[in-house]
């Protein structure tokens, strides 16, 4: 994990938070100070929350369960698709579908329903439609892909939600809520942090902080994904030892009636002479 410094921090902007007359008194623990009409975050304080919450991450990365990431506003985006790409987690960047937790079976039918569109293209099926029905089916293609593409290989509920604007997202934290899902947000002063579980305390509008965060965040998914990945190498090669233990024993168990006909064979012959 990236190690977390302060002056970084300071340097992408994390410590700009709202207007003072748009906060949220449950964030006055996180404030600094106020600034020409702007509250200041405490960045030391958001420095010990992003260790709290990149240690929380890395551990679901490690249990193997998924975390989905969640922004759709447009300076975080890009940024988003990016990290979460990177690590291979989940993220919804387009418009957040509805019932998406709550009603995770009907998102998966038309996950699979995109799969099957790919099948008829590979299998010949889809050159058999009309030319009407193909652009058709094209254009749901298309659809599907830009909604849902990119939790494709998401077969069950997240272990986890990562959120960029509380406030922006306020239907998947109340999905995520209900199926007591842990919700991680970066938390900007116009947000109750109430809301969720693990909160980063840090501007949530600029691309550059919003990049400086997600960073962070990632480098602790890939560390936890990493130390799942050599606790899977080191059980198959305890599996493969324990697998190659009785074969070793048996070859022992076969050696040493051979090794006492060889030990008796000279006897044998001196009591011959």
């Amino acid at each position: 994990m990236e190690k977390v410094e302060v002056k970084e921090l300071l340097d992408a902007g994390v410590h700009f938070g709202h207007l003072t007359r748009k906060w949220n008194p449950n964030m006055a623990p996180y404030i600094y100070m106020e600034r020409n009409g702007i509250h200041i975050i405490n960045l030391y304080k958001t420095a010990a929350k992003i260790d709290e919450t990149c240690a929380a991450l890395a551990k679901i990365a490690a249990s193997g369960k998924k975390i989905l990431f969640v922004a759709t506003k447009k300076q975080a985006k890009d940024i988003v698709a990016e990290k979460a790409g990177a690590v291979n987690q989940p993220y919804i960047t387009e418009r957040w579908p509805g019932g998406m937790l709550t009603n995770f079976v009907t998102i998966r039918k038309a996950v699979k329903k995109m799969a099957s569109i790919d099948r008829m293209k590979k299998d010949g099926t889809f050159n058999s439609l009309s030319k009407k029905e193909r652009l058709q089916v094209n254009r749901q293609r298309a659809k599907l892909e830009k909604n849902l593409g990119s939790i494709s290989d998401m077969t069950r509920l997240p272990g986890a939600l990562f959120v960029v604007d509380i406030m922006r997202e306020h239907i998947a934290i109340k999905e995520a809520q209900k199926l007591n899902i842990p919700i991680f947000a970066m938390v900007d002063t116009n947000s109750d942090p109430r809301e969720v579980d693990y909160l980063i305390p840090s501007n949530d509008d600029a691309s550059k902080s919003i990049d400086k965060i997600l960073s962070i965040v990632a480098s602790a998914v890939e560390d936890g994904l990493n130390e799942r990945k050599a606790e899977r190498a080191e059980k198959e090669g305890k599996a493969q030892k324990n697998e190659a233990a009785p074969v070793k024993a048996e070859a022992k168990k076969e050696a040493k009636p051979a090794a006492k006909k060889a030990e008796k064979a000279p006897v044998a012959a001196q009591e011959e002479e």
